[in-house]
Formats: C-alpha cells, sequence, structure tokens
C-alpha cells in the first residue's frame, strides 16, 4: 500500500468506520456520511451486535458490566484479561462508531435496562444511576444520555469525585487522592457528551475546564511530579481502546472540542512518529478478553481505526 491507498483502503471498510472518513477526511456532503452512518444498524459491525441484545432484559450477556455468571465460575477467572461483551461495553461501542440510537430507544432500552440490570459491584445500585468507578460511571452517563434515560444525578456525580488537581481517579474508593489519565479523559469525553445533549451548567463546564487542565499541564504524556512518560501506554495505540488512554485518544478529544494548545506538541509527535511509510498506524497493543467478533486487526498490522485517528488528528492540527 502506498500513501495514495489509504483513502480507498479506509473507504472498503464497515459503516461504523467509513461514515466518519466520509465526514472527516474528505468532507463529503452532510447527506452522504448520514445515509452512510444510517446503514450501521443494518449492515457489519452495528447489526450484529444489535442481533445480540436480549430483547426482554435489553442487556448483553446477562451483565452489566461483566457476562452473567462471569464471578460463578472459577474457569472465568483464569481466562486472559476481561470480557468485554456485556451490557455498558456493547451500549458504549455501538454509541462511539456513531449510530442512532433510534432502534434501541423503539426496544425501550432505558426502561428495559432500569427494570432488569445491576450493577455486579453492588447489586442494590441501579443501573443509570452508575456505581463507584469513574470510567464505568463516564460510560453510563454518556450511554445514557443518548439513550434519554434519566442521568442527571451521574453529572453531579462527577462534580463529587473530582480530585483538588483537576482529574478523577477509579481508585478514589480504595483511598486515593491522585489523579489519573485514564479515568481524567474518560471523565472528559463524558462531561463533553453531556455539555452536548444538556449544554451543561457553570459547575460541569468549569469540571470539564479543569480536567482538561489536569492533562495539558502534563503535556497529555507526563507526570508532573518527574518529568517521566506517565506509562508505556502513552505512545503504545490501540483499537478498541476501552478505557485505555493514549496520546491518540486524548487529541482526538481535544479535537472533537475543538480546543488547540502549544503543550499538546510532544503528544502530537508521538503521532506523527508512528505513521508508517504507507501513511497508516499499526495495532501497538491489545486488551486481551472475551468479545463478541474481532472489529479491528492483530497487533502489528496497519489498523483502520487508528489511521482513521491518527489522520483525523493530525489533519486537524495542521489546519490551526
Amino acid at each position: 500500500m502506498t500513501p495514495d491507498d489509504v483513502i480507498p483502503w479506509l473507504l472498503d471498510t464497515d459503516p461504523a468506520l467509513r461514515w466518519q472518513v466520509e465526514r472527516d477526511l474528505l468532507d463529503a456532503p452532510e447527506a452522504t456520511w448520514r445515509a452512510t452512518r444510517a446503514r450501521i444498524t443494518q449492515e457489519g459491525f452495528g447489526a450484529e451486535l444489535l442481533s445480540r441484545q436480549d430483547p426482554a432484559t435489553g442487556m448483553w450477556a446477562g451483565g452489566a458490566f461483566f457476562p452473567a455468571g462471569f464471578f460463578d465460575d472459577p474457569a472465568h477467572q483464569d481466562l486472559p484479561g476481561q470480557p468485554w461483551t456485556a451490557t455498558t461495553w456493547t451500549l458504549t461501542t455501538l454509541r462511539e462508531w456513531g449510530m442512532d440510537a433510534a432502534p434501541l430507544r423503539a426496544r425501550d432500552t432505558a426502561s428495559r435496562l432500569a427494570r432488569h440490570a445491576r450493577w455486579e459491584y453492588d447489586t442494590s445500585l441501579p443501573y443509570w444511576g452508575g456505581e463507584v468507578d469513574v470510567c464505568i460511571n463516564a460510560m453510563t452517563l454518556a450511554n445514557g444520555l443518548w439513550l434519554g434515560a434519566d442521568v442527571d444525578g451521574l453529572a453531579q456525580w462527577f462534580l463529587e469525585h473530582q480530585m483538588d488537581e483537576g482529574g478523577w481517579n477509579c481508585e478514589w474508593a480504595e483511598g486515593s487522592r491522585r489523579a489519573s489519565f485514564h479515568s481524567t479523559l474518560n471523565a472528559l469525553r463524558a462531561l463533553h457528551e453531556h455539555e452536548r445533549h444538556t449544554g451543561g451548567s457553570d459547575a460541569t463546564r468549569a469540571a470539564r475546564r479543569a480536567g482538561e487542565e489536569y492533562l495539558l499541564e502534563r503535556n497529555l504524556t507526563r507526570r508532573r511530579s518527574t518529568g517521566e512518560l506517565v506509562g508505556p501506554w502513552v505512545d503504545h495505540f490501540l483499537y478498541p481502546p476501552r478505557h485505555i488512554y493514549s496520546a491518540l485518544r486524548a487529541l482526538d478529544h481535544f479535537r472533537d472540542i475543538g480546543r488547540r494548545d502549544p503543550r499538546m506538541q510532544e503528544a502530537v509527535g508521538m503521532v506523527q512518529d508512528a505513521q508508517q511509510a504507507d501513511g497508516t498506524w499499526l495495532q501497538q497493543h491489545a486488551l486481551l478478553g472475551q468479545v463478541w467478533f474481532d472489529v479491528d486487526v492483530p497487533i502489528g498490522e496497519p489498523s483502520p481505526w487508528l489511521t482513521l485517528q491518527g489522520l483525523r488528528v493530525l489533519r486537524w492540527w495542521q489546519e490551526g
């Protein structure tokens, strides 16, 4: 493949990816990319995930965050990674692909989950109320807004659990008082969704800006205390990313909200350095665990999803 082949290669993919190529890289007319996006519910990855939903409960794999029976079968505990098939992960995937929520709303998914889904962490907790994990609650807030559920309480939860330095940490319940790159980015993405759907409030907008500043003060890449790279995952790009932070994923968030800052330059350099001579980005990492089906390539192969993200981030940055 040559750099000239990259766009045709990206277009020869699932509608969940192709519509984003049309909108973000080709500036196609809105009617064009919307028509492609509408196909997510009808064919390919999106239609396949929709077919796995339990029509009675609205759930996938019988569980909120883990499949039903996961903690009852010792054999599950010996499997590598964690399963990615349960309700929260599947809803998040469909939403992040840009699928229209109409088919799920027609199935009364939000109400069915309110009646039937409970968190494995504490089965007394209602699904749309969230639990204690920042990343789980971030997905739930964004998914609830998408499906029309009442998640106002979750937006307030993020205000109550923001660290003094501006970020968030999933380990706050274990006593951590230091923010995490992973947790903070996931919280920011959810708060952005809250603003898109509701306009937000002065408090939630201020919380989002403080969280973004937490990342920017660290150049999206480094510990403030030592100047060291925050972790080996920061420049190891993967798809699906699940809850994992990377410089590419952080930049894609800032692209989405339309904010450039000179402190992003090192992160941009990481994205540039990872581009191959043929214009693609390789899958550099993978999270082990059960999936419904593969949506991207093995480690070491050119990734259509990462190539889309890399190209649109660099295009946005260079146009600034």
